[in-house]
């Protein structure tokens, strides 16, 4: 198992390029099974996630050509042959389940265990099942796995009790080839969800309303291929923005989308950081101002973003004054607090709530483990302000939404040894 060693290090300066967002692109080529023809996607992050979502589409008979350094994928799903994935799969990364919708929609049966990732909380596929439902599949779930079947799918009314993003994703791409009209209400308003939306309408696709909380879909008979750029990670974006404030350095974060993360900019503010929208992208400072406590509210979008609780969690061990975090997504998405108390942290935790002290403890070093994605990511923020050295276990998770996140911090000046 491989693990992060950082040392403690001064104030993180200069320039990192964000990424394409993982959470995009895993649906975007999912959607690719729709049709026959080649897709081409640019701006693809070098992550395991998307190892394995390339995985699972040459297990249905896609062919899939990775070109790294151009941080490319070409997929041609004109040979799919299957509609099964197997369990050692859909084990390896919960976002599996989106292609459930296309498989539907292009064979007319699904198959898949049911899928997995990071232990954040109970993240059940009803709502996806909900909706592909009301476009007309039968769906079989038992204890181990899900079947889907539906020789013909036709547009409905799907409303969904949460505006889940997995589920809108899910049925949307399999809305586009249904027959009549689809529409989604209380849809997830997620940037993610915008993105998809314009690669299936360059597929062919007749969507409206991607971005707010109703969306329309006229389904077609067929998509075609064609050539689509990911957009930034906002989560990437929010975490390096996160990264100059803890370290009370001045960072440029380049391939930034300010309206993506203004959640992000507004609790930076409230805590005194500087954030400037410059030509390049955007500026953080957290050298200026002495920075102060603050209270969050996770919410789904706009609201303040599930995936940035942690980070913040580890910058606000470092300010003045208590803080108060309430994660109203996720149940388990406060483990992070355990893992800080071993650098010297003192969270008190009461149910989805999170009382955070400010700087009266100074964290120091610890071996600590990353029990999920982002609290993996906001260990390693903690790192570079701890006293002595941290070593960060079970990295894997953080390597499933993070490219070259070592490095990157590296190259503004911290000290971050991945060894095996």
């Amino acid at each position: 198992m491989a693990k992060f060693i950082i040392e403690k290090t001064g104030p993180l300066v200069g320039e990192v390029s964000i990424s394409g967002a993982k959470n995009a692109v895993l649906p975007i080529l999912a959607a690719t099974i729709l049709t026959d023809e080649p897709c081409e996607i640019n701006d693809v992050p070098l992550l395991s996630d998307v190892d394995v979502m390339c995985r699972i589409l040459r297990c249905v008979g896609a062919k899939v050509d990775v070109d790294e350094k151009e941080h490319t994928i070409v997929v041609d799903a004109k040979g799919i042959n299957s509609s099964e994935i197997p369990y050692d799969l859909v084990k390896m990364m919960r976002a599996s389940i989106f292609t459930m919708g296309p498989l539907i929609a292009r064979t007319g049966h699904a198959n898949m265990a049911l899928p997995g990732g990071c232990s954040i909380g109970s993240r059940p596929i009803d709502l996806h099942n909900k909706g592909l439902r009301m476009l007309g599949a039968k769906i079989t779930v038992d204890e181990f796995s899900v079947d889907a079947y539906a020789p013909k799918l036709k547009g409905s009314l799907v409303y969904l009790d949460f505006p889940s993003v997995g589920a809108t994703e899910n049925i949307m791409m399999a809305a586009s080839l249904a027959e009549g009209y689809t529409t989604i209400e209380n849809a997830a308003e997620e940037p993610e969800i915008v993105d998809l939306a314009n690669f299936l309408n360059k597929m062919g696709a007749k969507i409206k309303g991607a971005g707010t909380d109703s969306i329309r879909i006229e389904g077609v008979k067929k998509l075609h291929g064609t050539r689509h750029a990911v957009i930034p990670d906002r989560i990437e974006t929010g975490t390096f923005m996160v990264a100059a404030a803890i370290s009370r350095g001045d960072v440029l974060i380049k391939n930034a989308l300010p309206d993506h993360v203004r959640p992000v900019i507004a609790k930076l503010l409230e805590c005194g950081a500087t954030v400037n929208d410059e030509v390049d992208g955007l500026r953080v400072r957290g050298d200026i101002n002495r920075l102060v406590a603050t209270d969050i509210k996770t919410l789904p979008y706009p609201g303040f973003p599930t995936d940035m609780q942690a980070p913040f969690m580890s910058l606000l061990t470092t300010v003045r004054g208590t803080s108060t975090i309430i994660e109203t997504i996720f149940e388990n998405r406060l483990q992070l607090a355990g893992e800080l108390s071993r650098m010297g942290a003192n969270i008190r935790v009461d149910g989805n709530m999170a009382i955070v002290p400010g700087d009266k403890r100074p964290l120091h070093g610890a071996n600590v483990m990353a029990t999920d994605l982002r609290a993996g990511a906001a260990l390693v923020l903690a790192g570079l302000v701890a006293e002595g050295h941290t070593e960060v276990s079970d990295i894997y998770h953080i390597e499933r939404g993070y490219e070259n996140f070592a490095d990157k911090l590296n190259s503004l000046g911290a000290n971050v040894k991945r060894v095996e």
